[in-house]
């Protein structure tokens, strides 16, 4: 069983298996297509990792600001399968793809695949699990992607997702002008789920905004934590405060 558990859960992905989710997978690019060396690069991070692995090897970092990875090394992580422990693997984020790939040693020379796109699978990352989920944006767009728990509450989960988007670097205009390198940057964005609610929303930066989302029977005395506290949920410490007051 725990055979059949591994082949399925390092099975490449496939719009199949993607297909079977509500919402889309989005593609963190942006900006016009100025320089075509920099946007077929990109490209190669784009895509099932079968087809793009030799060339997603062959690409220089260093020329690009930022990275679409959280890390480019490889990390040793516990994978679950319907909070089962499968066993230990080792992975890497791609952020920018909304992709994890994954291989089962930290040889440089062992090719990795592409964890299926699955939401009974989840990763450990610091002791924190990530897992593949279907959201709803500020913008109101439904949305699949990796989510990381960071707390497990009696009324409210809080989630954290951590995406890159990429920029089309600028060539020099002249002398007097230098050019602008293409880049990756990083963002950080949080979600809660109430219990019982079949739905996962993101917070939004403002306190103002957050106090709306919550039941009108909390609302006044969380408008009045966060005044007494000087909290801004801005900051993810703050979150993390409020999100236990709402929890107690």
């Amino acid at each position: 069983m725990r055979k059949i558990l591994m082949l399925a859960i390092t099975a490449i992905v496939s719009t199949t298996l993607q297909a079977q989710y509500s919402g889309q997978v989005p593609t963190n690019m942006g900006g016009a297509s100025q320089n075509a060396a920099a946007g077929a690069a990109i490209a190669n991070f784009l895509g099932p990792v079968n087809e793009a692995y030799q060339k997603r090897r062959e690409i220089d970092l260093d020329k690009f600001q930022g990275s679409p990875y959280t890390s480019n090394t490889f990390a040793p992580t516990i994978l679950k399968y319907n909070d089962e422990v499968v066993g230990n693997i080792y992975y890497r984020y791609n952020a920018l793809n909304e992709e994890i790939e994954i291989k089962k040693t930290s040889s440089e020379d062992e090719p990795y695949k592409a964890l299926v796109k699955d939401k009974e699978v989840s990763l450990l990352i610091n002791a924190k699990p990530l897992s593949f989920k279907t959201f709803v944006t500020e913008k109101n767009e439904t949305i699949n992607g990796y989510l990381t728990l960071l707390q497990k509450g009696n009324t409210y989960d809080l989630y954290q997702r951590t995406l890159v988007k990429f920029t089309e670097g600028q060539p020099a205009q002249n002398s007097f002008v230098a050019a602008v390198p293409s880049r990756f940057t990083k963002f950080t964005e949080y979600y809660f789920q109430k219990d019982g609610v079949n739905r996962i929303d993101q917070i939004p930066q403002k306190n103002k905004k957050l106090l709306k989302l919550i039941d009108a029977s909390k609302r006044e005395d969380l408008k009045i934590f966060l005044k007494e506290n000087n909290l801004n949920i801005k900051n993810e410490q703050d979150l993390a405060k409020v999100f236990d007051y709402l929890n107690s």
